[in-house]
């Protein structure tokens, strides 16, 4: 069996054994950087997150990722405690304790802070949330294309938990990969309450037929920004893009497959239960999009 690969997967970087992480207003050393068993993180997965990358000095699309950020926190009633001016010089003082100027990731976490008793109740939270920035230096590397295994969890219904919530509530999605990973390949290929082609695991999905770009309608997956940005410059490159509802049926028979995150970019699937897709490697498009989206990035952060 191949080993299995991560859309997260990068070079070893000895670097980051030394990192410094921002908590709570404070860079501390990594092994410094502990927070109490009682977090509401910890104890409930009661938090949001966000992943920038940064790119010559420069994060990437940071406006837009605070943004969704402090959406995210809006709508579980989270008050931050910082604007977002702070929330990204906190960002940019982690960067440079770090002396970080290229190839770096950064995840920045936000619970609703350690609680008073353990247990489920927001209001046991009463001392405010407890803000985390980890920051390593990493350059993704993946040997070759991924491989999915359709999995039986689904992406539910917004009044259960939103999917496009980036929570720390995950266990949902780490199933889907456990039960993928069982399956033999490497991410999950999830799907909505429908039936439909969704999302995997970690990234959204898309899939390329006939010189066509679809993905899924958006209803059910992360409202991924990397996602956006490739639907984006396909419609300015006049290259056909949709959103919408499309079957297993419909993604077995395409001729190129792909992932967006802000991590990974857009990494190739070449397989799908077992099938092979289109060549099993990088086509054509997806790589013509990848290029597209590096023109984007050295705009962005040139």
């Amino acid at each position: 069996m191949t080993a299995s690969v991560s859309t997260h997967q990068s070079e070893e970087d000895i670097r980051n054994k030394d990192i410094l992480i921002y908590l709570n207003g404070k860079i501390v050393p990594k092994n410094e950087a502990v927070v109490s068993v009682y977090d509401s993180g910890f104890m409930l997965g009661d938090g949001v997150w966000e992943g920038l990358r940064l790119y010559n000095n420069k994060w990437a699309f940071c406006d837009e990722h605070i943004d969704r950020l402090f959406e995210a926190a809006l709508a579980i009633d989270l008050d931050i405690g910082l604007n977002k001016r702070d929330v990204i010089e906190a960002l940019i003082k982690t960067q440079k304790s770090n002396l970080m100027e290229n190839n770096a990731h950064a995840r920045l976490m936000i619970t609703r802070g350690p609680k008073k008793r353990p247990f489920q109740h927001p209001a046991l939270s009463q001392d405010g949330p407890t803000i985390v920035i980890i920051m390593e230096h990493s350059v993704p590397k993946i040997s070759r294309s991924i491989s999915l295994a359709t999995v039986p969890h689904l992406r539910g219904l917004p009044m259960t938990q939103d999917p496009k919530l980036n929570s720390h509530s995950k266990l949902n999605c780490i199933l889907a990969c456990i039960a993928a990973e069982k399956a033999g390949a490497d991410e999950a290929l999830m799907l909505d309450i429908n039936g439909f082609v969704n999302t995997t695991n970690a990234c959204n999905f898309f899939i390329v037929k006939k010189g066509e770009v679809w993905t899924s309608t958006g209803d059910y997956c992360m409202n991924g920004i990397t996602r956006q940005k490739v639907i984006d410059i396909c419609r300015s490159d006049g290259l056909p893009v949709y959103e919408k509802n499309f079957s297993l049926v419909d993604t077995y028979s395409a001729d190129e497959a792909f992932l967006t995150g802000t991590f990974g970019a857009q990494t190739p699937v070449g397989s799908i239960d077992g099938r092979s897709i289109g060549r099993g490697e990088l086509g054509p498009i997806t790589e013509h999009i990848r290029n597209l989206y590096k023109q984007l990035i050295e705009k962005e952060c040139g």
